[in-house]
């Protein structure tokens, strides 16, 4: 709160308070996907999840506890960086 008692008010207008509750929410939501690719990646490359292993979004999604979008991102860069491949069937780990 301000000098009277007022809400403080960011640059464009939006109240500090505001801002400071939603702002690390859309911050913690925007890293998921880069979350899930960095934890993938990991257990591929340690042989934590093995050749021919297939892997669920859904099962991903919960286990790690963010949505399915972030982990569908994850896999996107997975696959271009060739470390799954994904067929018409599912993901899987080459």
């Amino acid at each position: 709160m301000g000098k009277n008692g007022e809400m403080e008010k960011s640059t464009n207008g939006i109240p500090k308070e505001v801002l400071d509750e939603i702002l690390p929410k859309k911050l913690k939501r925007w890293g998921a996907s880069e979350e899930v690719y960095s934890q993938l990646k990991q257990m591929i490359l340690s042989g934590k999840l093995r050749k021919g292993k297939r892997l669920w979004r859904a099962e991903v999604a919960q286990k790690l506890n963010v949505n399915e979008t972030a982990v569908a991102k994850a896999f996107s860069q997975l696959k271009k960086d060739r470390l799954i491949i994904v067929k018409h069937r599912g993901s899987f780990v080459p």
